[in-house]
């Protein structure tokens, strides 16, 4: 039993690793050397170069913490531009529920960043019927600025 108990123990005071988001369809997914708080601080100021503002953040890596969990960095920034918000909500009031448009930092075994994110044109794809032609381009737009951002921050 005392076994048992030290080995569930182990396991759950453990770091957990789980694998780097795996290329899928409609993602972008980006290998780089930079450290992990590195990466987020990067992510950060390329949005800023490319007229994106940090909209949001998220990540259970604290609150874990807190908690006695130690797992791997994992952030979640939501990056987007009020002109491309009013531009969408006119086009469509249901695509607004996919803004902001999030990137990923997850950290990986090594210390080092990992940075993926679903691209703007998958993410309001569902809403095309309704936002027509007009939605398409700015999706593509928004795939370019999110593709500069991350080609940035990799750096």
């Amino acid at each position: 039993m005392r076994r048992l108990f030290v080995l569930a123990f182990t396991l759950l005071t453990s770091p957990a690793w789980a694998q780097s988001v795996e290329p899928r369809e409609g993602w972008v997914t980006m290998d780089s050397d930079k450290p992990y708080a590195e990466l987020i601080d990067a992510v950060k100021a390329a949005a800023g170069h490319n007229k994106l503002g940090v909209v949001t953040q998220a990540g259970p890596t604290g609150a874990a913490a807190s908690r006695g969990v130690t797992i791997p960095g994992n952030r979640v920034i939501g990056l987007f531009n009020n002109v491309y918000a009013v531009r969408i909500l006119g086009l469509s009031t249901a695509a607004m529920i996919e803004a902001p448009i999030r990137v990923y930092v997850t950290e990986e075994p090594d210390g080092t960043g990992f940075l993926s994110y679903k691209t703007p044109s998958y993410v309001f794809a569902p809403y095309v019927k309704e936002g027509g032609a007009d939605l398409v381009a700015a999706a593509s737009e928004l795939d370019a600025i999110f593709l500069s951002v991350a080609q940035e921050a990799v750096e």
